[in-house]
C-alpha cells in the first residue's frame, strides 16, 4: 500500500473518530438553548429536529423537553447517578439505575419501551431520550390533568415518580421543589431564547 494512500485511510479514521467524539460530548452553553441546538446540529445527529419532532408527538413543548433533560444530565449522554460510599471511603453501589441523558430508571425505561414499541431505544441516544421525556411528561399530563406547559409539576412527578407525585412525597421537600423551581426557570428561559433564534 502507498504512503499517500495509507494517508488518506488515517486521515478518513480521524475525521469519523472526530464526528463521533463531538457526537458523544456534551454542549458547552447549556443554559442557552440556541447554542445547544448550535452545537448539536449535525449530520448524525440534529438535537434541534429531534425535540421538534417529540413535541408533535406528544404536545411537550420544546423548552420543557429541553429544560428536563437540562436539569436530569446537564445534557451528558452517559450522566450517572454517585455511588454511596462504604467507611466514607470506599465506592459501592449507586443511589439509582438512572442513566443517560434522560436519567430514566431501568424499570421505566423498560416501561417506555414496551409500550412504544421502540425495543432497541437506548438511554444514551438523545433521540430516544426526548422522546422517553416526552411519552412521560404526556403521560404525567393524562393521568393528573397537569398542562404540557407546567414544567414545575412536571418534573415533580418526573423526579418523584407517578406514585410519589400522587402521595405529595415532594410537599415536604423543599430542596426538590427548588429543583422544579429552576427547572421552570429554564423552561422559560429557553422559550424566550427560542423566540430569538428561530
Amino acid at each position: 500500500m502507498g504512503r499517500s494512500r495509507l494517508s488518506i485511510i488515517l486521515s478518513m479514521f480521524t475525521l469519523v473518530f472526530a464526528l463521533l467524539s463531538a457526537c458523544a460530548s456534551p454542549p458547552r452553553h447549556i443554559n442557552d438553548v440556541c447554542r445547544v441546538f448550535d452545537q448539536k446540529n449535525g449530520w448524525f445527529e440534529n438535537w434541534r429536529s429531534e425535540a421538534n419532532k417529540t413535541e408533535r408527538k406528544y404536545g411537550v413543548p420544546v423548552p420543557v423537553l429541553m429544560a428536563t433533560l437540562r436539569k436530569e444530565s446537564g445534557f451528558q449522554h452517559n450522566a450517572k447517578p454517585p455511588r454511596t460510599m462504604v467507611l466514607g471511603f470506599i465506592p459501592w453501589k449507586r443511589v439509582s439505575s438512572a442513566y443517560g441523558y434522560s436519567q430514566a430508571l431501568d424499570g421505566t425505561w423498560s416501561q417506555y419501551q414496551k409500550e412504544t414499541g421502540n425495543r432497541l431505544a437506548k438511554r444514551q441516544n438523545f433521540a430516544d431520550a426526548i422522546d422517553f421525556v416526552g411519552w412521560y411528561h404526556a403521560k404525567t399530563s393524562d393521568r393528573f390533568g397537569v398542562a404540557k406547559q407546567d414544567a414545575y409539576n412536571l418534573y415533580l412527578a418526573y423526579y418523584f415518580g407517578w406514585s410519589g407525585y400522587s402521595r405529595g412525597d415532594w410537599q415536604q421537600k423543599p430542596g426538590l421543589q427548588q429543583y422544579a423551581r429552576e427547572t421552570e426557570k429554564m423552561a422559560s428561559d429557553y422559550a424566550a431564547q427560542l423566540q430569538e433564534c428561530n
